[in-house]
């Protein structure tokens, strides 16, 4: 009877191996996200790009997810069309998408009349921006998808299991693909003659293997649905009462636990990833070194991230404490931001620099490792999709727009501080929302500071 009723995801090396295929998609398409982060002082010496230029791209990324309200159709199409779709539909877009930045970026498509239409109008912005931030918007699309699928994915496999080091341990093999492509990209292009065009092609076809990965899921998730149809725990056509309704929408707008979250979400990670696409720059010019030095000292971020997230996730399942964990991780992000602001540019040291990365990502790792397991507490799982994609949307407000902020910043003010006091102050917010939020969970006790794995 008990080999009858056990499923797929009980066999811990099947389900951690089904993890480990969906993190693959995830830390590839992590990669392709900053390869061009390291390279802004070699685009805009070779393209003809400016701050304001390379501000104008990173923020290309989320500008059908947010002015198109593609994340909303997209929890919509997750929720309506299951996981494996989804995931398949997002890593195609995120090839696609970077197929066609790279041949934006590429010194054949320079000469071509494609090129030189593109540049005939709106000329602040050159052709070869014009094309990768049409790349970058269709990839974007794809990673957000992605992200928000494979969230729900890990719900479903670690359902009453250790879904909170899954999650963190599916973030760090993604945070895995910043620290290898900040390595990667300025040792690609210096190796071909300082080449912007070579560290994208090489992660766009990386971007090919994640989609493989995921289709190998796709077959291990339809038998685990079958086991669960077998069982009862699911059936093949969905009552009305679970079936996903658009006026369902109305039950994640109207909950306050909802809004914080989101907008938590919306702060906190408008100053984390902005910066990214900026540290190597900011750098360079506040320590005096190249492109590759900075670009290495930027990976140190990532790499206690990495390492502290799956004990963190381990921690929340069997001891709780989300909410405190994220007003920590708030408090942290913001001196961490106050201190690249005010006190590098006073002590220019790598060492000072690296330390101070160093603690931004323990902060990296606190707020994530905590925000996304506490969604499934506070959201009906029938539209759990649907909130991931909502709150994805939101933040994607923020890292569509701030990103031309910073850029337009920069180029104003010609220098770095009031980027740092703008990430700053974004850090204060998101602490007072944390406040609010564990505040709120003890009053409707929704079980934010409680364990995950139930006993």
């Amino acid at each position: 009877m008990t080999n009858i009723n056990k499923k797929l995801n009980d066999n811990p090396f099947i389900r951690w191996t089904a993890l480990i295929l969906i993190a693959l998609m995830m830390f590839f398409g992590y990669m392709f996200v900053d390869v061009m982060s390291p390279l802004k002082s070699l685009v805009e010496t070779q393209r003809g790009w400016t701050s304001s230029t390379f501000g104008t791209y990173a923020s290309s990324e989320f500008f059908l997810n947010v002015f198109c309200f593609f994340l909303i159709f997209a929890g919509i199409i997750l929720d309506k069309m299951g996981i494996r779709f989804t995931g398949v539909l997002s890593a195609s877009l995120m090839v696609v998408g970077a197929t066609i930045k790279f041949i934006g970026i590429s010194d054949w498509f320079q000469t071509t009349s494609l090129c030189q239409w593109l540049g005939s109008w709106w000329v602040a912005l050159p052709a070869s921006a014009k094309m990768a931030s049409l790349g970058f918007m269709i990839f974007g699309c794809g990673c957000e998808m992605a992200g928000t699928t494979v969230s729900k994915a890990i719900a479903k496999w670690f359902k009453g299991k250790e879904m909170a080091l899954a999650m963190g341990i599916e973030m760090a093999i993604a945070r895995l693909g910043v620290f290898a492509v900040m390595w990667i990209s300025p040792m690609i292009a210096k190796h071909y003659d300082n080449s912007v065009v070579t560290p994208v092609g090489y992660c766009s076809a990386l971007l090919v293997i994640g989609l493989i990965c995921y289709s190998v899921f796709t077959v291990m998730d339809k038998v685990f649905d079958k086991q669960l149809v077998a069982l009862g725990e699911k059936t093949e056509e969905k009552s009305d009462d679970e079936e996903f309704h658009i006026s369902d929408l109305g039950k994640i707008f109207s909950s306050r636990m909802f809004w914080l979250v989101a907008l938590l979400c919306v702060l906190y990670y408008s100053a984390i990833f902005p910066f990214q696409r900026y540290a190597p720059n900011f750098l360079e010019v506040t320590l005096g070194i190249d492109m590759e030095q900075a670009s290495h000292l930027v990976s140190f971020f990532p790499i206690l991230a990495m390492i502290l997230t799956p004990f963190l996730g381990a921690f929340l399942d069997i001891r709780g404490k989300g909410a405190s964990m994220l007003m920590i991780g708030a408090l942290t992000m913001t001196i961490c931001h106050l201190c690249f602001a005010l006190l590098l540019p006073l002590f220019p040291s790598k060492v000072l620099a690296i330390a101070i990365i160093a603690v931004l990502g323990v902060s990296f790792s606190l707020v994530p490792a905590a925000l996304w397991p506490s969604v499934p507490k506070i959201i009906d799982e029938k539209v759990l999709g649907s909130a991931y994609c909502l709150i994805f949307w939101i933040q994607n407000i923020g890292l569509c727009l701030v990103p031309l902020l910073i850029g337009f910043v920069l180029e104003k003010t010609g220098g770095y501080l009031m980027p740092m006091i703008i990430f700053s102050c974004f850090g204060v917010l998101a602490f007072l929302f944390a406040i609010d939020l564990k505040h709120l969970d003890n009053k409707k006790g929704y079980g934010l500071e409680k364990p995950n794995i139930k006993k």
